[in-house]
């Protein structure tokens, strides 16, 4: 076999392979399901920076970039929201978690730089925050997480 035909073969083969992995249903469900509760923000800037730099990942609001519909990628993205939602999800908030922990938890992850992750911010330039903003949303969310209750949806927390 000549060299022409093997780089052919070869190619055909990486075609043919990331055509296959196309028809893989995992990654396909970009489906946001409805909001249950929001969490009583402490203002709505807190909530704007979380919606810019958070709601992609930890909400039922996510957007669903073009990439986010082709294979491999998809497969990342949608791990990535699931895992995410898993975690701390704005949407259902009150389900599960003490909010007080959760606020404190939210706070040490923006401070100490792991949320929003490097390789979110590659992808999503608008999510990248300024020294200030950073503050601001620690600060913020700190103080959202350690309010009870539900308000964006209508839905508030048990006071008794």
């Amino acid at each position: 076999m000549n060299i022409k035909r093997v780089l052919l073969m070869g190619v055909a083969m990486v075609v043919g392979g990331f055509l296959l992995m196309q028809v893989a249903p995992y990654g396909r469900d970009h489906s946001n399901p409805p909001v249950i509760n929001e969490p009583d923000w402490d203002s709505p800037e807190t909530r704007a920076l979380a919606e810019r730099a958070c709601f992609d990942c930890h909400s039922n609001e996510t957007v669903w970039p073009w990439y986010s519909h082709v294979a491999p990628v998809s497969w990342l993205v949608q791990h990535d929201v699931d895992e995410g939602r898993q975690v701390l999800n704005f949407s259902a908030w009150g389900y599960g978690r003490n909010e007080g922990e959760e606020g404190e938890e939210m706070a040490e992850a923006v401070w100490e730089g792991e949320m929003p992750p490097a390789q979110f911010l590659l992808t999503h330039p608008e999510a990248r925050l300024t020294e200030a903003e950073k503050q601001q949303l620690a600060r913020g969310l700190a103080a959202t997480g350690s309010s009870s209750g539900g308000g964006e949806s209508g839905e508030q927390g048990d006071d008794d």
